[in-house]
């Protein structure tokens, strides 16, 4: 059984809502791709493909954009989006076995109370936030709540690149040019949050938390040396911080937070290349199988068929498929997903 742990669909009624707020950025594209909001649609495309089936999520834009600031519009909007999910998942098992509720990382609890209903009323298998928080670092102290939550809690927490075109590549324009904020921008945000969560000594503060970084980690594996022995020597570059003894204080090297305290998934677009990055830098105990269904120019099926094909023919023994189709994140989710 294959369990593709990182999708999206929208329920009829958050799709409403998404309609009516005049679809900020990446909002444009979801109106064209029909499996993400037409649910007989996508049930036939999940169906297509024998002994698979999804884990479910909202896609972007995220609820602190959709919302305008309002942390209580963020809240409504987070409710109504994991209510439909969990109908989704106890209507439809056979296809979606589960899904990743939003946080309303922006509510004055930092969500804390929605995620804690989501995972122990709705069935969650975990939750769902974005690199940043309208461009805000998810380090900062008016988030640290969110993380005590779930060091509590103990599920996992799924996070998604988060980068608009308002975002300039350049401090001398106003915006990126030429789809940069996507093509580029989401692998490098995806490493950015990581490496804030290093070195804001959170994952040392918050040992328990399990937390899964979309599209192999972006452009961590490729980044190795420079996250090894590069970030080995911390401080040796900067005159107006004392680095040295942030690094001397961590309980361990940075690339070995990179390693053990993150589960990436598959999700690579096809790329043989990046899976094999991937694959080299990652444990195989910490890689996760994702297609980002729907999110692909054959509107769904293309990149779990691509995915698929590359992870059978990659060399994996019987047992690391397994790890990797299902029973890492069976352990990582606490939740028995295969019947």
């Amino acid at each position: 059984m294959r369990i593709d742990a990182f999708n999206h669909f929208f329920p009829a009624k958050y799709f409403e809502r998404l309609l009516a707020s005049g679809l900020p950025d990446i909002g444009k594209r979801v109106t064209t791709v029909p499996a993400l909001h037409d649910l007989d649609y996508r049930r036939r495309l999940v169906d297509s493909f024998p002994d698979y089936a999804q884990v479910i999520s909202l896609a972007a834009p995220p609820l602190e954009v959709l919302s305008k600031g309002n942390p209580d519009v963020a809240l409504e909007l987070a409710r109504i989006g994991n209510d439909g999910l969990a109908e989704l998942c106890a209507k439809y098992p056979d296809q979606f076995v589960g899904f990743v509720a939003q946080a309303p990382i922006t509510a004055k609890d930092a969500g804390v109370a929605e995620c804690e209903r989501a995972v122990k009323q709705l069935g969650a298998l975990g939750v769902q936030i974005f690199t940043n928080v309208a461009g805000k670092p998810v380090d900062r102290p008016e988030f640290e709540a969110f993380f005590a939550g779930m060091d509590r809690l103990g599920a996992p927490i799924w996070t998604h690149p988060a980068r608009g075109a308002s975002h300039p590549d350049y401090m001398d324009e106003k915006k990126s040019l030429y789809e940069i904020w996507w093509a580029f921008g989401w692998s490098y945000e995806t490493a950015a949050m990581m490496a804030r969560l290093v070195f804001s000594r959170t994952l040392d503060k918050y040992p328990n938390l399990k937390i899964i970084v979309h599209h192999f980690g972006g452009i961590v594996p490729m980044l190795e040396g420079r996250i090894g022995p590069g970030w080995d020597q911390l401080g040796v570059r900067t005159s107006d911080e004392d680095y040295e003894s942030l690094r001397k204080s961590l309980k361990k090297r940075p690339i070995d937070y990179f390693r053990q305290n993150f589960i990436a998934d598959t999700a690579t677009f096809g790329s043989v290349g990046a899976t094999k990055a991937g694959f080299d830098f990652f444990p195989m105990d910490q890689v996760v199988f994702a297609s980002d269904c729907p999110f692909d120019p054959e509107k769904g099926p293309g990149y779990i068929r691509s995915t698929l094909k590359i992870l059978d023919e990659f060399g994996l023994s019987k047992d690391d498929l397994d790890k990797v189709y299902y029973k890492n994140l069976e352990r990582i989710t606490g939740k028995k997903l295969v019947k």
